[in-house]
């Protein structure tokens, strides 16, 4: 068994590619071994800023011989279909075919056996194959190049069993030159063609090792090129990074705050990370914290180290991707002079923007457009309050507070530091309204109404802000809806599948007893939309949407659609506790049991029902029950329907659920013993009133009918 490595050496690829991308690589080469034949024992991927690599491990030298057995027309068949079964084999002559008696006749039979060739000459094609296949979100061209890549290809390694893999890229095919330059093969009369010929070469780090390193194969290549400063697995290069930042940290008594994709995008970056501390001037540390470390993180990739009580510290770590001879002192020196030109601007405009009122600052909005067909932003804030209001009488929030907090909540999408640093709009509005006096409530609503922004940020739980964020979403969701600018399959410009997905967060993690319809109609009256059908379409798209979330959390699809049974349902809590009883029902024996029941009289119903051309959804009539079992179920069922109705009314749903479970025994007992197709037509058409009493009863708790398994 042998080793294929492939490594693409390159200019900096794009830090959030590089994963994507080496995966992408070991998918396309993995499937065309195996389409060639050639199965192998384990893959692996790596990426660094500049290379994607590739071992393969376990591949034959030789590909495995081929037998392919075909069979023909019958033998006496005319010439014609002899001569055409011949040409599609490949053969010349029936000599080079067999008889064969099939018990349908005697048949003609190519067998072509086809020795196995090298691995190592089936490679060329597939790892040129893979390369160009590999799918960039972007690309370009260098040079005078018609190959189009992520960033400028300066070398391709490809070694099999230590030996390189002869061929190479075509990066550009033009017309014949004169003279061919170095770097061009030329063959007479046909095209100069510049390429880049595989190799068993490699360099190590940019600066601490530039020199060519020569490969042997897979160990020796991850033996060199850690000596040539470069980390090669990600992982360990993260687990690096933290290392060096968390010593750093502790040896001025702070702690990391932690980043998960700040540390992807930092080991993105480097190949061999060097951590180094710099300071904040104090002069910045008024700034609101989340504005200092936006611009630490998105500008410049730098770490935010916190206090022992929490508060951000005017320490910042970042990582070099070499050492220097001053031990990073100059690397320091520099990079606190670029934060301290991006945090003199945002000191600026936070001196600027807290001397204006955020009541004045809101009354810009009236300039800011929306959306062409639905008005200023400022129209916006007017309906927002009217719904906030709405539902803090919901919910018991205080009203006025509500009111004041969507009047006030995007009154710093005009400030300049919010200009600046879009990431942190209402975050700015948040410590200037504390700044100017605002009360608690109010200023974290600020903060809080485009919460949550997705599966893993924080749900707002404070009733102010809870109100805010709901009426925020739902006038977007039906301001879209409204003007038809609903999500498609690909598109959703606007984000409405997200809005939907807080509404949801919103109410079902603070258990809010509030219905959707109500709310719909109420955003409908403000935004002058008489299309009642909106609600509809909004409480589907809501079904969708909870469908998507709860499948996450493992509950079934099919039990959410039993549980709506096709009713449009606005209140999410009653429709989730719905749910849970629901699964823990089909969950025990006796719903096993009951829903089988179901689905068989569900089954027979369909046949006769087709059959007779009517439905059997009369009342059974009880002077035609003969047997004691179909008395039995009779009874129960009258009992069921008498203890569920209430229980479903009152919103007790295992009571419900448990009503239903006294029917398993009557049911069992009744396909048990009694005959449904009875000769006698009247008997016959009762004992499927009662089947139909099953499903009826059952279909009035949930729609059985779809619950799977």
């Amino acid at each position: 068994m042998a080793e294929l490595l492939i490594e693409l050496f390159s200019e900096e690829i794009p830090a959030r590619m590089q994963v994507r991308a080496a995966d992408d690589l070991k998918r396309l080469v993995t499937t065309k071994l195996a389409d060639a034949g050639l199965s192998f024992t384990d893959a692996i991927a790596h990426s660094t800023p500049r290379r994607l690599t590739l071992a393969v491990t376990g591949l034959p030298v030789r590909q495995a011989d081929v037998r392919d057995e075909r069979k023909g027309p019958r033998v006496g068949s005319p010439d014609a279909a002899v001569q055409g079964f011949l040409r599609g084999a490949g053969l010349t002559s029936l000599d080079q075919c067999e008889q064969r008696d099939t018990g349908k006749g005697v048949f003609w039979f190519a067998v072509v056996e086809k020795p196995g060739g090298a691995t190592i000459d089936a490679l060329p094609g597939i790892i040129d194959a893979a390369i160009r296949e590999l799918p960039w979100p972007k690309s370009m061209r260098w040079g005078g190049n018609t190959f189009r890549w992520v960033r400028p290809l300066q070398s391709i390694l490809a070694l099999f069993d230590g030996a390189v893999v002869p061929g190479y890229l075509t990066l550009k095919t033009a017309e014949p030159a004169p003279e061919a330059s170095e770097g061009t093969v030329c063959l007479a009369g046909e095209p100069t063609a510049v390429t880049l010929p595989y190799g068993n070469t490699t360099r190590g780090h940019r600066f601490l090792a530039p020199d060519v390193l020569t490969i042997a194969d897979f160990a020796d290549y991850q033996q060199k090129l850690a000596g040539a400063f470069v980390v090669l697995d990600r992982e360990a290069r993260k687990a690096r990074i933290l290392e060096q930042a968390n010593a750093l940290a502790a040896a001025e008594g702070l702690t990391l705050r932690d980043d998960p994709g700040l540390l992807e995008e930092v080991a993105g970056l480097v190949e061999w990370p060097v951590g180094l501390i710099g300071t904040i001037d104090q002069a910045f540390m008024d700034v609101p914290a989340e504005v200092l470390t936006t611009s630490m993180r998105t500008h410049q990739r730098y770490f935010a180290l916190e206090t022992a009580d929490g508060k951000l510290a005017p320490r910042f770590i970042l990582m070099a991707n070499r050492t220097t001879e001053d031990e990073g002192r100059a690397v320091v020196a520099g990079n606190e002079r670029v934060l301290r030109a991006r945090l003199s601007d945002a000191k600026f405009f936070w001196d600027l923007d807290r001397k204006v009122p955020l009541e004045k600052q809101a009354e810009k909005l009236a300039d800011i457009t929306f959306h062409a067909k639905l008005g200023t932003t400022a129209a916006k804030v007017q309906r927002v309050q009217g719904l906030a209001a709405v539902i803090a009488r919901a919910i018991h929030a205080d009203v006025d507070a509500t009111r004041r907090a969507a009047r006030l909540a995007k009154a710093d999408l005009v400030t300049g530091l919010v200009g600046e640093f879009p990431e942190v709009q209402g975050v700015v509005g948040r410590y200037i309204a504390y700044e100017q006096g605002e009360n608690a409530a109010v200023a974290e609503a600020i903060a809080d109404h485009y919460k949550p922004l997705g599966p893993s940020d924080s749900c707002p739980t404070a009733p102010v802000s809870v109100a805010v964020a709901l009426a925020d979403k739902i006038d977007t969701l039906v301001a879209f809806f409204g003007i038809d600018e609903k999500p498609t399959g690909s598109r959703d410009p606007f984000a409405l599948r997200r809005a939907a997905l807080g509404v949801i967060r919103l109410v079902v993690e603070n258990g809010l007893r509030v219905d959707l319809s109500d709310l719909f109609l109420v955003a409908r009256g403000q935004l002058a939309l008489d299309n009642a059908a909106l609600d509809g379409e909004l409480l589907a798209f809501f079904a969708d949407r909870l469908v998507v979330a709860l499948r996450e959390k493992g509950v079934r699809h099919d039990l959410i659609a039993a549980a709506l049974a096709g009713r449009a349902e606005g209140d999410l809590v009653r429709l989730l506790a719905r749910v849970d009883a629901l699964a823990g029902f089909v969950n025990t024996d006796d719903g096993a049991n009951l829903l089988a029941a179901f689905r068989r009289a569900a089954n027979i119903l369909r046949i006769e029902e087709k059959k007779d051309g009517h439905a059997h959804d009369g009342v059974p009539d009880a002077a035609l029950l003969q047997v004691d079992e179909e008395k039995a179920l009779a009874a129960a069922l009258d009992t069921a329907r008498a203890s569920s109705e209430p229980a479903l009314a009152a919103e007790d749903y295992v009571g419900t659920m448990a009503a239903l479970a006294t029917l398993r025994g009557p049911v069992d007992a009744f396909f048990d013993k009694v005959t449904v197709n009875a000769d006698d037509p009247a008997l016959r058409a009762n004992r499927l009133r009662l089947l139909a009493g099953i499903r009826r009863t059952l279909n009035h708790v949930a729609d059985f009918s779809v619950i799977e398994g």
